[in-house]
């Protein structure tokens, strides 16, 4: 049995320890309000200008660069991580995904990183061609859509004939759910027959101008949209994981207490033996 001091040393440490995932998931829990306000408030317009752009571009047939795709030599996969660990599954969820996608596709794939955790693994097995490590720093449209234009500028040059975003899609605080969406090439779906008859549309000044109009910022959206979810996912996940570590440093604390207080009642126990037997001694 451990001796006395190295008990206290161990109960204080740990104390000190649930201090900290305290005021961690606190902090976090706060964040998460804010987050997820922003996303829950930003998803029905995101989800609507996605629809609107399908129903437009399924109710006619024209080619234009964003529709285009061919054979897929180059892939570009968008990573979205955190910055910061101590949230659980979070990151290395979204880094197993990466590597799969890279492991089983046959074109050349590259990554851009958003995110400090991912550029940190993937940097070292595969080509990491950009980061934007900073974003989280002031996340804004105007930042996120500088980003999208460089996306879509490295489609257009050919330089990649897809890009795939790769993230945690908000759940709630305790759920986020690894998601891939396919960024570039637009995939163009066709609607069915009852729904476009419904559909009653006038278009001014023609549909392929508003089409045209409308892919740039439904693509700036998607992003934004991605990297919102991501940033909500990772308070929840922090918040729970620090919960679950509070919890875990509580139980081990009021352990660790029992076992302090049983070693001291020996020890006290030994100590009154030693005395009544010195006395017995003496009297003999």
């Amino acid at each position: 049995m451990a001796n006395l001091k190295e008990i206290r040393n161990r109960i204080a440490s740990v104390s000190s320890t649930m201090q900290i995932t305290s005021a961690m998931k606190m902090v976090s829990a706060a964040k998460l309000k804010k987050a997820q306000d922003a996303i829950t408030a930003m998803r029905p317009y995101s989800d609507k200008l996605t629809q609107l752009l399908l129903d437009l571009s399924s109710s006619v047939n024209f080619e234009n660069d964003y529709i285009k795709s061919g054979k897929i030599e180059n892939k570009l996969v968008v990573c979205i991580t955190s910055n910061r660990g101590l949230c659980g599954a979070f990151n290395s969820n979204i880094i197993k995904r990466c590597i799969e996608i890279a492991d089983s596709s046959e074109a050349n794939v590259s990554f851009i990183c958003i995110g400090k955790k991912g550029e940190d693994i993937l940097s070292k097995r595969y080509n990491v061609i950009e980061t934007n490590n900073q974003i989280f720093d002031d996340l804004t449209f105007e930042n996120i859509a500088t980003i999208a234009d460089s996306l879509m500028r490295r489609f257009f040059d050919k330089e990649f004939d897809c890009i795939e975003l790769v993230y945690n899609k908000f759940k709630n605080a305790a759920t986020q759910i690894v998601t891939n969406e396919q960024f570039l090439p637009i995939e163009k779906h066709e609607s069915k027959e009852d729904q476009t008859n419904s559909l009653d549309y006038i278009f001014e000044p023609s549909k392929i101008k508003i089409i045209s109009e409308l892919i740039p910022k439904s693509l700036k959206t998607q992003l934004y949209k991605s990297i919102r979810d991501s940033y909500a996912s990772e308070h929840g996940a922090r918040m729970t994981a620090m919960h679950k570590a509070t919890d875990n440093a509580t139980e081990l604390r009021d352990q660790l207490k029992l076992t302090y207080n049983k070693a001291r009642q020996a020890a006290i126990t030994n100590e009154i033996l030693e005395i009544v037997g010195g006395a017995e001694a003496l009297n003999g």
